[in-house]
């Protein structure tokens, strides 16, 4: 019997190392995979998938509701959305989060249902409104003042007899929470929402002109008022204290016009691991923090407690997936500092997962298609791009004795990888490979040359 052991976080839950070395994926053999389906590509653990979206959506339910509090869990299709992903979040009893016409196609291509749908977006064009309105989308997000107005308009077009429209309005906290500055949205110096902040001059603050100005007209309907504090957040107390601010706005707004809006929505941004080691937040940890203070502030503001809802995108599907490679020019470098560093080059790179050059996300590879040798080296993992920044794995231990055509894969790539995927020097894009049960399928089949020519007009 072939003795298998798991590989553990950051690698997909039902990722094993057999006893010949080589990893298997929920029972399906990567070099197998590799072999029919080609690299790079994603593999993505779907019962993974489907284990993270429940263990959310329980974890928050169940917190909230020792406080009385009813919830909502969105999956934030950003991260990476697909037919079937879409389909299996919704499945699993979570909403969908779009951020843009394309994202909402999907979402309704995958069968869900309007209502579940929200749709994000700091500039829809009238055409993404429109569209939202025509499949009745639970909730359109409003992110400027102009946006009020031109969602007020696209009701009026519809006709008399037009339901009101469902809006929030996002607001900017001042909370800087996230990885990197570029993934931190509630500072006040960014495109994001309006900011809870009173001017300087004296007058209401952005977010409370808004939310006045979405009552003041019957086209619309204030569902609630929305927040998100960033992305790859690893410390909870940030969600805490965004939650009382928002909370703080709702009770002044009730305050000044006597409606109390039903809904508070804290976001997404949960943190994952991306290395050994590191601890991604826990969801029945967050849910009870953040139901405490919740519970905490409303009781300071005399008023009852909203519906909450949230948004995880990338704590969903961020660990479900690794990125398939196969090994090509393998060589040493002398660093500045004396050091040998071995540089290991696949047959994918920036253009299937931008972020350690965008942001300078760190990743974690191993050898999986057989055993390695004893003895490790220093070794940096690149790309094919012609460009000196294509670095998929900025350090890794790696067998000493990696070779061209090994299989490498690098783990917790499902979020963002495929999304902000590209084709830079024509590069087409990998596909993404559900598996389970030691079985796969297709979810997003491998981009191709005639792909990328058939767009070029010549």
């Amino acid at each position: 019997m072939t003795v298998a052991s798991p590989l553990g976080s950051p690698w997909p839950a039902h990722a094993v190392r057999g006893a010949d070395g080589a990893v298997r994926v929920a029972g399906v053999d990567v070099r197998d995979l590799a072999s029919a389906q080609g690299t790079p590509a994603y593999v993505l653990d779907e019962a993974d998938f489907r284990a993270r979206a429940r263990a959310w959506r329980t974890a928050l339910a169940g917190a909230f509701a020792g406080i009385g509090a009813e919830t909502d869990v969105y999956y934030a299709g950003k991260a990476f959305l697909s037919v079937a992903v879409a389909r299996w979040a919704h499945e699993e009893g979570l909403r969908v989060d779009t951020a843009t016409g394309g994202e909402l196609a999907v979402a309704l291509r995958a069968g869900v249902p309007g209502a579940d749908i929200g749709l994000h977006g700091n500039n829809k064009s009238d055409a993404e409104i429109a569209r939202a309105l025509d499949a009745g989308v639970g909730r359109l997000i409003v992110d400027s003042l102009g946006e009020v107005d031109r969602v007020v308009a696209a009701v009026r077009a519809r006709g008399d007899g037009a339901p009101p429209a469902p809006v929030m309005v996002r607001v900017t906290t001042g909370v800087h929470a996230g990885g990197h500055e570029y993934i931190s949205t509630a500072h006040e110096d960014q495109k994001f929402g309006l900011s809870v902040a009173a001017p300087a001059t004296g007058g209401d603050s952005p977010a409370m002109t808004a939310l006045t100005a979405v009552l003041d007209h019957p086209e619309l309907r204030l569902l609630g008022i929305h927040s998100h504090i960033g992305s790859q957040i690893l410390d909870p107390a940030g969600f805490a204290v965004a939650a009382r601010s928002v909370l703080g706005l709702r009770a002044d707004l009730a305050a000044r016009t006597g409606y109390l809006v039903p809904e508070v929505d804290l976001g997404g941004g949960f943190g994952i691991a991306y290395l050994p080691g590191e601890v991604p937040l826990d969801p029945e940890r967050v849910a009870k923090d953040l139901a405490a203070a919740v519970d905490e502030a409303c009781a300071t503001l005399g008023t009852p407690v909203p519906r909450l809802s949230f948004e995880p995108g990338r704590a969903v599907v961020g660990p479900t997936t690794l990125t398939l490679y196969t090994v090509g020019t393998v060589k040493p470098v002398t660093t500045e500092d004396g050091r040998t560093r071995l540089y290991v080059a696949v047959d994918g790179g920036m253009s299937d997962n931008i972020r350690p050059a965008l942001y300078g996300a760190h990743y974690h590879a191993a050898l999986v298609g057989r055993p390695g040798a004893g003895r490790t080296v220093l070794a940096r993992v690149v790309g094919k791009h012609c460009e000196s920044g294509d670095i998929v794995v900025h350090e890794v231990q790696l067998p000493a004795d990696v070779a061209p055509g090994d299989l490498l894969a690098v783990a917790a790539t499902g979020a963002y990888g495929r999304s902000m995927a590209s084709t830079y020097n024509h590069v087409p894009r990998p596909p993404v490979v559900a598996v389970r049960d030691g079985s796969t399928r297709v979810l997003v089949r491998r981009e191709t040359e005639d792909d990328l020519l058939a767009l070029d007009l010549g």
